[in-house]
């Protein structure tokens, strides 16, 4: 299991308002890949862990709090510092 490092990554959520934001666009906006493909594949890999446990759904939906992990780095998703969610 990927140790944490302090501090975490944090990574904004929400499309516009909402208090979710999906597994593979989470992804996508953190950095970790630069298209769908690329995090379909490491999410069917099992590559990716959330909240502790494997994550093989792409569509999963994150919400503000949760921890990811891919390839040992951690990110948390969170909200920007006005409290809204970010795009």
């Amino acid at each position: 299991m990927a140790e944490r490092t302090e501090p975490a990554d944090s990574t904004p959520a929400g499309p516009s308002g909402a208090p979710f934001i999906k597994l593979d666009q989470f992804l996508k906006l953190a950095g970790v890949v630069s298209t769908g493909g690329q995090a379909k594949q490491l999410i069917l890999a099992g590559q990716v862990r959330v909240n502790g446990q494997v994550e093989t759904r792409r569509g999963r939906k994150l919400r503000f709090g949760d921890e990811v992990v891919v390839l040992g780095q951690l990110w948390q998703v969170r909200r920007d510092q006005e409290g809204d969610p970010v795009n």
